[in-house]
């Protein structure tokens, strides 16, 4: 039935042509903006998947700033270490040029004093943006180690940050102070002592070790006659117990710093022993004294049922008032004017050495962990970045065939509605 009221055709084909029109509106927005989905309306779930990458990306961006600061930062602390290294090789060269008889030891431990002098001004110069990681007398729990930050870790349960810890490696000259009044003292933290068997450990798993806390190794030898060994050679303490008054003038006393554990405890009483063997001529034969793990390994080929030698280690709790020293502290302690000296200075020189050595060691190894963190995290942001695109990139190449289509859909649609507006004039052909 035709109707001079309602064209259904013209009403029909006016619908197909405003469809085809809001089409092409959003195909032209998509091509203008490069974008596909700019709401949640446009498609809920790409758009709230895209936002929650978003932001992981741009808190990667902040990371990789981080990274970069880190990598700076440990950068100048291993050349700062590496520097310290080559002024000690110089030190050993002077106390091996003091070996010679006829030569001005005064003049070389002048040298060697000015070189010391130097290497106090690189480790106090050793900084970053106001962190010195050449430097770590600090006794606040955590200030051992600087927390650069290298990640974050999203799960069902959040998201998480992730830190890589750089530990400080100090190359101090300053000296310790063990503090002769105050805090706990245990003159007795654990002990062994050397017999016939002519080996044992002194185990130090069970001390607990804390910025501050001083320890003091203690040796005390018994050899009436002096058959086997100089029974006043191996006693360091007037009597069997140690006393905190003793403990404090003690060349084999360690204060802890931030970080360390019993093993690197242990390790630092065993360079406290070879120093002291050193200058006080204590052959290795009569008593040995080495770090194994948390503990010391002591042994000796002079010992007996009767003659015996006792190895001891003392505590004294932080609240005494310690003061943590330089881990380059005993290069004071060398003095190649005399003879004596000279000989003591080599041994010392060889462990300063390798402390420095062992500090720029430690920070190459960080500087690569975060150069290889940092490269992770930029090939990460761009997959992230790559994988937003994905979701809400307008695929260019299709969008323009879809114009063109919808433009040709466009032209069909005009045509039909005329055609259909058209339509009811035929009907006055039936009234003529």
């Amino acid at each position: 039935m035709s109707s001079i009221l309602t064209n259904n055709g013209a009403t029909t084909a006016l619908a197909t042509l405003k469809s085809i029109n809001s089409s092409i509106e959003g195909t032209q927005y998509q091509i203008s903006t490069g974008k596909k989905v700019h709401s949640a309306a446009d498609n809920a779930a790409s758009w709230a998947i895209s936002k929650a990458m978003e932001a992981d990306v741009a808190g990667f961006e902040k990371i990789s700033e981080s990274l970069s600061l880190g990598q700076s930062t440990v950068s100048v602390a291993r050349m700062g270490a590496e520097t310290v290294t080559e002024l000690l090789t110089e030190v050993k060269g002077k106390i091996v040029a003091a070996q010679e008889e006829n030569v001005d030891r005064d003049k070389i431990q002048a040298d060697i004093s000015s070189l010391r002098e130097q290497i106090g001004s690189i480790v106090a110069a050793a900084s970053f943006n106001g962190a010195n990681l050449l430097q770590n007398t600090d006794q606040t729990a955590g200030s051992g180690t600087v927390n650069v930050l290298a990640s974050l870790d999203r799960s069902t349960t959040g998201v998480s940050a992730s830190d890589i810890a750089i530990s400080k490696q100090d190359l101090g000259t300053q000296a310790q102070v063990v503090s002769n009044s105050g805090g706990t003292f245990a003159a007795s933290g654990a002990t062994a002592t050397l017999n016939a068997g002519q080996s044992a450990t002194v185990d130090m798993s069970s001390m607990t070790v804390a910025a501050g806390d001083a320890f003091d190794l203690q040796i005390f030898g018994t050899d009436t006659d002096n058959s086997s060994f100089t029974q006043a050679d191996l006693r360091t303490t007037a009597a069997t117990a140690n006393t905190q008054a003793q403990m404090a003038t003690s060349d084999l006393a360690y204060v802890a710093r931030d970080g360390d554990t019993a093993a690197d405890v242990a390790k630092a009483l065993q360079s406290k022993w070879e120093s002291y063997a050193s200058d006080n001529s204590i052959d290795a034969s009569t008593l040995s004294i080495s770090a194994s793990g948390s503990g010391l390994s002591i042994s000796s080929t002079v010992t007996d049922g009767t003659d015996t030698i006792a190895v001891t280690v003392s505590t004294l709790s932080a609240a005494a008032g310690n003061t943590v020293g330089g881990g380059l502290e005993n290069l004071a302690d060398i003095d190649v004017t005399t003879a004596a000296g000279v000989d003591s200075a080599l041994t010392e020189i060889e462990g300063l050495i390798q402390t420095s050595i062992d500090a720029a060691a430690s920070f190459g190894s960080a500087q690569g962990r975060l150069e290889t963190q940092s490269e992770f995290v930029d090939k990460l942001s761009g997959s992230l970045k790559s994988g937003i695109g994905a979701l809400v990139d307008t695929d260019m190449e299709e969008a323009s065939a879809k114009l063109k289509a919808l433009q040709v859909q466009q032209q069909l649609a005009v045509q039909s509605l005329s055609m259909a507006n058209s339509a009811p004039q035929q009907l006055l052909s039936l009234f003529r």
